[in-house]
């Protein structure tokens, strides 16, 4: 649709900009002020990153094709795209899941917080964060390379991404369509439950605290992750139901626009419109 290829070009661009500034506000606002040189905030800085890059892996290059007439992408963009693609979404999928146990030691163990929540320890968990999504993303893609692709050069989606990936591929993807539910699903079973288990201890330990005004502002500081966590596998298990038919794979692909868009463009306001100490510093 020619008619369409401007104002979506335009929309897509403002997001993308509105993105980035965000993000990198937040990380310049937290290395900027010491006041913010704490574990939880450690971690915001790095969900601020992945989704910096994460947005970038897509949408510039969706904005470029917008007006060439060869829509294409070389091979070796095509691997790199969907591996660095997948290492920002499973390494976010962790550092989610790191951030709930952050907020539950916070809340749960507060006297041993800092003990616990050591400048060693942080950056661990961030570095087991990366290692698992550098982990995921390399089987996957070598996964999903290693088949032959003849049936069409044309990939009917505005990324490469493993679904439109096995619908060009002449060879057979039981294999390969096993492993991604097999992967994807350990990635979920590992990531979700510990988020859940996390927020278990500390809605017992909220119920436990005397005063409103107090169990107020202990919920408040796990309203911002949780919204994050919300979004991020929301979004995510409306993008990646298995497409069977045309029409469900065109629902895939706005599913999957708004899986790749809405977490990295959403995530900045959250943590600034939730988080009083942000606020300060950004208004100073």
């Amino acid at each position: 649709m020619p008619e369409l290829q401007i104002p979506l070009y335009v929309l897509f661009l403002n997001i993308y900009l509105f993105t980035m500034l965000g993000n990198c506000a937040v990380i310049l606002i937290i290395y900027l002020h010491p006041a913010l040189h704490t574990p939880m905030y450690f971690f915001i800085g790095n969900l601020a990153f992945l989704d910096a890059v994460y947005i970038s892996t897509t949408v510039p290059k969706m904005l470029i094709i917008y007006f060439k007439k060869r829509k294409t992408i070389s091979y070796v963009g095509c691997v790199a795209q969907l591996y660095v693609y997948l290492v920002m979404a499973a390494t976010e999928s962790t550092l989610l899941s790191t951030m709930a146990y952050d907020r539950y030691v916070a809340i749960c163990n507060p006297l041993r917080y800092h003990a616990i929540m050591n400048k060693k320890v942080c950056l661990e968990l961030a570095t087991i964060s990366w290692i698992f999504g550098i982990l995921y993303s390399l089987i996957h893609t070598g996964n999903t390379f290693r088949l032959r692709f003849c049936k069409s050069i044309q990939i009917d989606h505005f990324f490469c991404d493993i679904p439109p990936l096995l619908k060009i591929s002449c060879s057979s993807t039981i294999l390969t369509e096993m492993i991604v539910y097999v992967v994807g699903g350990l990635l979920v079973l590992i990531c979700f439950p510990l988020i859940i288990i996390s927020y278990v201890f500390i809605v017992k330990t909220v119920f436990k605290i005397s005063t409103a005004k107090a169990r107020t502002k202990t919920c408040s500081t796990c309203i911002s992750h949780f919204l994050s966590v919300s979004l991020f596998y929301v979004s995510g298990s409306f993008a990646y139901f298995h497409p069977t038919e045309h029409n469900s794979f065109n629902q895939y692909k706005v599913n999957a626009l708004f899986y790749t868009i809405l977490p990295p463009l959403l995530n900045p306001l959250i943590y600034s419109f939730r988080n009083k100490e942000i606020e300060k510093v950004f208004k100073k």
